[in-house]
């Protein structure tokens, strides 16, 4: 998927500081298991941050988004799920190209949520933006409302299930940014795939924590949001665009 630069994203919104890096500062934070009995608090947000100017023309944060989640590509990529997409950028005046992961932003006010009609689409206290496939009746409005194109449509009867990502023909899906893995206290597959193969283009952490690695990276560097003139306060956001 090719995008002009400016069609992407509007500049403006970047949260900038010029701060040196924190000595000590971890490229993976790791998240705090969660006991099931515990129920997710607002006083986390997770978020995760993607620095393009690490990003390598690889899909190694993609091929772990399936293979963690259980999606398979029926060789059909305008309606394959894509939970996760790689989007390439080009400055028509420069020629410069980027490219960058798209999933799920896991807005603040995610306007999926407010167009579903059953509430299958919804916000955890945390900031993880998921549907519940059991109420989810495919209507697709919330694949309409999202700016990002971040929602798939099951087209096919789904097979190899994992038990964590139950997913369903008929209904919507997206990142949940492995949302299983964060309440077992790991960090999302595609952001340990991309630090195994020594990119650490992906940063993962809780947004409200003053110590987290990605709250002093946010505040080590300029970063933005795609779109930031919606004001949706992401959860993704990038540095490097």
């Amino acid at each position: 998927m090719s995008l002009n630069r400016r069609e992407f994203i509007a500049i403006g919104g970047a949260a900038a500081a010029a701060t040196a890096l924190a000595p000590g500062l971890r490229l993976v934070e790791l998240a705090q298991a969660r006991s099931p009995d515990e129920a997710v608090t607002s006083l986390q947000r997770w978020g995760l941050l993607v620095d393009i100017g690490k990003c390598h023309d690889c899909d190694a944060c993609v091929t772990a988004c399936h293979e963690e989640n259980g999606i398979q590509s029926h060789g059909r990529p305008a309606t394959d799920a894509q939970w996760i997409r790689k989007v390439t950028l080009k400055d028509k005046q420069t020629g410069y190209v980027q490219t960058l992961p798209v999933m799920c932003q896991h807005c603040e006010h995610p306007p999926c949520v407010d167009v579903c009609p059953t509430g299958a689409s919804f916000k955890r206290a945390d900031g993880i933006v998921l549907v519940d496939k059991h109420i989810c009746i495919g209507c697709r409005y919330c694949m309409m409302a999202c700016p990002y194109k971040a929602r798939s449509f099951v087209h096919e009867k789904t097979t190899e299930q994992k038990p964590h990502a139950p997913r369903g023909m008929g209904t919507v899906e997206s990142c949940t940014l492995c949302v299983h893995r964060v309440d077992a206290g790991k960090i999302p597959a595609c952001v340990e795939a991309c630090n195994k193969d020594g990119n650490q283009a992906m940063v993962f952490g809780d947004l409200k924590d003053p110590n987290s690695a990605i709250t002093k990276q946010l505040a080590s560097a300029p970063s933005t949001q795609l779109r930031p003139d919606l004001n949706l306060n992401t959860g993704v956001r990038y540095r490097g665009i």
